[in-house]
């Protein structure tokens, strides 16, 4: 309506899903447009497209510690997690998996799916109220069938760092004990995701073999990742056909998708130790404000072991889904932390993981900053939250027959 002041906007949903930076947007353009060949092609538009694609693998590598010929270009984060799973698991007969009971979907569904057809056998460890997984534990479970241990970097739900350095080292001393003993070694995957805009990535002093990336989480074009594949690791290929990606993913290369993935890592890596101190100090202002404001919920996630950005609690008897909704209605757009399965009508893995009370399990909510996040961000969700917190009617504890 005319002369109708405008609500202002809060974006802090960055675990979902980051705008793309206009200087990101630059560098990809041309590959739309007047560079737009097949980089298969021999012609001067295909050399044109081949050595783009080959630059933007050098510039990933070189932001992971890696080698050009390790980096795997993919549709997204979660065609990386798939590629890592699956493709570990079928160059093996009977294979066992140890993972975390926290993981992404991208993670877990591929070893369900896997696992009902009698392809793999699962151990899914616990983790504390934290979110964390110990160390030791995920050596303990390895067994002499064990081909692969999956454990995410940083955690989308609930922001807790895992412990994966730790986890690297002591894998890194079982694979010399069983290169002895003629089993097979023990493969190292991290999903970095959420990780890569504000955590150490070299795959190195991280001790992994396989980590994924995703473009659409630091500023890069959506549908586009990639996958950190060291020298020596086999994979099954999930698709097949063309034998482009080192025969792992077939298909025309997304050119334009590439050099995006590459200039959103140096987009985030530019000025990241002062972005750091400045998110931080905004998600413990945030996070302080909010305990304040509701003495009876609780911060999701391990305190010391967090991500800079992330902040989640969760609300007794709140129903997130219309909280969203209504907080997004008064401009500040937050994400429910994946709370429910909506279409399963069950409370979330990682919160039933982390071991929280049943009255909070339908009332998580889920606050992630970014390169826009101001303090008058914070100031509006902590003075627009508890009034939308009154208007949502409480929800009945959380029943699986609901």
């Amino acid at each position: 309506m005319f002369g109708k002041k405008e609500t202002p906007e809060s974006y802090l949903d960055h675990a979902a899903a980051t705008p793309l930076a206009p200087d990101v947007l630059a560098v990809m353009a041309p590959y739309f447009s007047e560079r737009f060949g097949n980089p298969s092609s021999v012609h001067k538009l295909g050399r044109q497209g081949r050595v783009a694609l080959e630059a933007a693998r050098r510039a990933v590598a070189e932001h992971l510690g890696a080698h050009e010929d390790e980096i795997v270009f993919t549709s997204g984060g979660t065609a990386s997690d798939n590629l890592a799973i699956v493709g570990s698991v079928r160059t093996v007969v009977k294979p066992h998996v140890v993972t975390t009971a926290i993981e992404h979907q991208a993670v877990l569904q591929p070893l369900e799916y896997l696992e009902a057809r009698g392809e793999v056998t699962v151990t899914r460890l616990s983790v504390d109220h934290d979110g964390l997984v110990a160390a030791e534990a995920v050596i303990a479970a390895v067994q002499k069938n064990t081909v692969l241990v999956s454990v995410m970097y940083a955690n989308n739900e609930i922001g807790t760092i895992e412990p994966i350095v730790q986890i690297g080292k002591l894998l890194r001393r079982l694979n010399i004990e069983r290169a002895s003993s003629d089993l097979p070694l023990v493969r190292f995957h991290t999903d970095a995701c959420q990780a890569v805009q504000y955590l150490p990535l070299d795959v190195e002093k991280l001790g992994v073999d396989l980590l994924t990336l995703n473009a659409g989480k630091i500023y890069g074009p959506k549908g586009v990742g990639a996958l950190f594949v060291r020298r020596g690791v086999e994979l099954a290929p999930l698709t097949i056909g063309g034998g482009q990606e080192q025969g792992l993913v077939a298909g025309t290369e997304n050119v334009a998708g590439a050099v995006g993935l590459a200039a959103a890592m140096d987009f985030v890596h530019n000025g990241r130790g002062s972005e750091i101190e400045r998110v931080t100090k905004l998600r413990d202002e945030l996070m302080a404000g909010l305990e304040k404001l509701f003495p009876d919920a609780v911060l999701t996630g391990s305190r010391t072991e967090r991500l800079p950005n992330h902040v989640s609690l969760a609300l007794p008897n709140l129903d997130a889904d219309p909280a969203v909704v209504y907080l997004s209605e008064q401009g500040i757009h937050c994400g429910t932390g994946s709370a429910c399965e909506s279409s399963k009508g069950r409370p979330s893995h990682v919160l039933l993981a982390c071991g929280l009370a049943e009255k909070f399990l339908s009332g998580s909510l889920r606050f992630t900053l970014g390169r826009s996040t101001t303090a008058a961000d914070i100031t509006r969700v902590l003075t627009v939250l508890p009034e939308v917190v009154k208007l949502v009617p409480p929800i009945k504890v959380f029943s699986e027959n609901r």
